[in-house]
């Protein structure tokens, strides 16, 4: 079964190269130009991935960015902006998006990057079969790659599916330090100079999320290096 793909692009010739690449995946492509549209094809289709253009003509696409995330909290997010517009993609992040890609982009880029998204909706949607390497259980905290859910202190946190999958490596490697470098290569699947926003956006994401449930310091910056996941804190949590 095709996955639905909403493409949210006011540049037609641009929308209609996107759509062919798209297609070239075997996804079912729904192209529209405008927030209206949108949120029309919103109301009648599920979709497991939305491709948002944040300039359209009747709005902001940050606002539509937030309200996706608040309603399909396991819909995968990718934004599309302008190279100079550092400050949007940094609130797109902020408020939810998975990713986005500077335009002008390559058409490999393009597709590299739509796959990552791709193969995470797989994981979520795809049954496994239970195993003991599916649970991560360090003091307080019990993750599960198979049903995606994390608890800390018997109390669930509610991430999104790259959330997860970051949490899920940093787990994997307590007290190891990645960089930003590192954790786009493994965590995103890709290297490229300029996308260190989105780690740093996830992070933030990541850490107010958990210190919501008392762990703010499970997360740990490691000046002039990167960041490391702290162990001592659940087992200061489990005390």
């Amino acid at each position: 079964m095709q996955e639905k793909i909403l493409l949210i692009e006011d540049d037609l010739e641009l929308a209609t190269i996107m759509t062919l690449q798209l297609q070239q995946l075997a996804l079912d492509v729904t192209a529209v130009s405008t927030l209206n549209e949108a949120q029309r094809a919103l109301q009648h289709h599920h979709f497991a991935l939305t491709i948002l253009d944040l300039t359209l003509p009747d709005g902001d696409g940050l606002s539509l960015c937030g309200q996706l995330r608040l309603c399909y909290p396991t819909m995968a997010i990718v934004l599309t902006t302008a190279k100079s517009s550092e400050l949007d993609r940094i609130l797109g992040l902020e408020m939810g998006a998975d990713d986005y890609i500077c335009k002008p982009f390559s058409l490999r880029e393009f597709q590299a990057r739509i796959k990552v998204q791709l193969r995470r909706i797989a994981l979520l949607t795809t049954p496994s079969q239970p195993s003991p390497h599916n649970r991560i259980h360090l003091g307080c905290f019990e993750l599960d790659s198979l049903s995606h859910e994390v608890h800390i202190q018997g109390k669930q946190l509610s991430l999104t599916a790259t959330e997860f999958e970051l949490l899920h490596f940093f787990a994997k490697h307590p007290n190891q330090v990645f960089s930003r470098a590192q954790l786009l290569d493994s965590v995103w699947g890709y290297l490229h100079d300029g996308y260190e926003h989105t780690v740093n956006s996830h992070i933030n994401r990541l850490r107010l999320k958990l210190t919501e449930l008392g762990m703010h310091d499970l997360i740990l910056t490691v000046w002039g290096v990167g960041y490391k996941f702290n162990d001592k804190q659940l087992r200061r949590g489990a005390a």
